[in-house]
C-alpha cells in the first residue's frame, strides 16, 4: 500500500514522545509535523483554515466545531488532562472570596470557550450555585470557531492589556489561568482546599477534566485512522500515564459524557451529542 503522509499537530507530552521521537512508527502512515508551540496556537488554522489531516484539539473547540459541519471525527487518545479547579485564582492582596461569591464579579480568561474556564464554569455552577451570565467575563482572544459568537456577558479587554497584570491591578477580581501556574505569592486559588476538591469532584462526577484529545479529518481512510489510534496508543502506554492519558473509547466514555453536557448547559453546541457520534 501506497504511504499515507498526514500533515499533523501534536504537542509535545510524555504521552506523545515515543510517537514524535520516532520510536513508534508504521509502515503505512507518516505523520507529519507541525512545528507550532503550544499546539493550542494552532487550533484556529485546524477548525477555520482545515489545514491538518490529524491534530490534537481541546475539548470544548472540538465539540464546537462538531456544531459548526468542521469535517473532523474524534480518535479515542486523550493528550492532556488535569482537574483545573486550581486554575481560577485571585489576589490574596485583595479583599478575599470564595467560589459560592462571584456572582457580580470580574473573571478574566483568555477566551470564554477555552476548556479549562469551561470546566470551572460546570464546577462552579454544580457545586458553587454559580450562573456564568451573572459573571462578567473578560476576554483576550476571539474563540477558534469563527461560526460562534460569544455570549452577551462577554466582553474583550482593552488592547495591550495582560490577565495577570489585570489580577494584581485590580482590574479583574479572579483570572483563569489555563496551562500556566503563576508563581506568584500573591496569585492564590478561588476554591478553598483546592486539592481535596478536586478529588471530591472525580470521585462523585466518575471522570478526569479532559483538555486535549486527538482528531482525524474526514479525509482521512479508515484504515489510516486506524493505524494514527494505534500508534497514538502505543505512545500512551510507553508514556505509563493511563490515568491522565486514557486510551480507547469505553476508557473515555464518561469522560466524553460530562464534558458533553457541560459544554452543552452552558450553551456553546446546540444538543448533547451521544459519545458514538463524535467518532464519526
Amino acid at each position: 500500500m501506497p504511504l499515507s503522509r498526514l500533515k499533523t499537530l501534536l504537542g509535545d507530552y510524555p504521552s506523545t514522545e515515543a510517537l514524535k521521537q520516532g520510536r513508534i512508527g508504521s509502515d503505512s502512515v507518516a505523520l507529519e509535523f507541525a512545528a507550532i508551540n503550544p499546539p493550542s496556537s494552532g487550533f484556529k488554522r485546524v477548525v477555520r483554515g482545515l489545514e491538518f489531516d490529524i491534530a490534537e484539539l481541546s475539548m470544548t473547540t472540538f465539540l464546537m466545531a462538531r456544531a459548526a459541519g468542521k469535517p473532523y471525527r474524534l480518535l479515542p487518545a486523550v493528550v492532556l488532562a488535569r482537574l483545573q479547579h486550581d486554575r481560577l485564582v485571585r489576589n490574596a492582596e485583595r479583599p478575599a472570596f470564595g467560589p459560592g461569591e462571584l456572582h457580580g464579579k470580574t473573571i478574566g480568561v483568555r477566551m470564554y470557550s477555552v476548556t479549562t474556564a469551561m470546566w470551572l464554569r460546570g464546577v462552579l455552577a454544580e457545586d458553587h450555585g454559580m450562573d456564568p451570565s451573572r459573571v462578567r467575563w473578560v476576554t483576550f482572544e476571539e474563540g477558534h470557531v469563527a461560526e460562534s459568537a460569544d455570549p452577551a456577558w462577554v466582553e474583550r479587554a482593552p488592547a495591550g492589556k495582560e490577565l495577570i497584570a489585570m489580577l494584581l491591578a485590580g482590574e479583574i477580581d479572579a483570572a483563569v489561568t489555563g496551562d500556566a501556574r503563576v508563581a506568584d505569592p500573591r496569585i492564590v486559588p478561588v476554591i478553598p482546599e483546592v486539592a481535596a476538591a478536586a478529588q471530591a469532584w472525580r470521585a462523585r462526577k466518575g471522570a478526569i477534566q479532559v483538555n486535549h484529545m486527538v482528531v482525524a479529518k474526514d479525509s482521512v481512510s479508515d484504515a489510516a485512522a486506524t493505524e494514527v489510534s494505534r500508534m497514538l496508543e502505543a505512545s500512551i502506554r510507553a508514556a505509563g500515564s493511563p490515568e491522565l492519558n486514557p486510551y480507547g473509547v469505553e476508557a473515555n466514555r464518561r469522560n466524553l459524557e460530562v464534558a458533553i453536557d457541560y459544554v452543552h448547559r452552558q450553551g456553546l453546541i446546540p444538543r448533547r451529542y451521544t459519545v458514538e457520534e463524535l467518532y464519526r
